[in-house]
């Protein structure tokens, strides 16, 4: 470490934001889980949805000027963190693989970027759009 103090609250704010997005992700699942081979639509939705998110939250509070400090770490790395899973992304892939569904692998592999990477885009572009309406509906 570097002397510096241990930023607590921050740390506190992101591990319970932690916890509500990866309950979240356990409980959708669970609830819809897929079998070995099959394509894992739940992990996919979860990953897709989260970078929708991340860019709708992300645009948002640039977007507002001032807002709590702990708003960010809490959402962004917490919840929305927790609830995406990048690295279950990989299991599945490997699963899929191990299933003896390369095909499957292969489409998860590309299709999880392919939609993910544009989902952050859409969700600055699509919050963009609705606050530019929300301001000149105010004047």
């Amino acid at each position: 470490m570097d002397g510096s103090p241990v930023p607590w609250d921050t740390l506190g704010v992101i591990s319970a934001g932690g916890v509500i997005g990866a309950l979240a992700r356990f409980w959708l699942g669970a609830a819809f889980p897929h079998p070995p081979g099959g394509f894992p639509w739940t992990t996919f939705g979860i990953n897709v949805a989260g970078c929708l998110l991340i860019g709708l939250l992300m645009t948002t509070i640039a977007e507002a000027g001032q807002v709590h400090r702990l708003l960010r770490p809490f959402l962004g790395v917490g919840v929305l963190g927790g609830f995406t899973t990048f690295s279950g992304y990989i299991v599945d892939i490997g699963r899929a693989t191990a299933a003896g569904a390369p095909g499957v692998a292969l489409a998860y592999l590309a299709g999880t970027v392919l939609c993910a990477v544009p989902a952050v885009y859409a969700g600055a572009v699509l919050t963009r759009a609705a606050l530019r309406l929300l301001r000149t509906g105010r004047s």
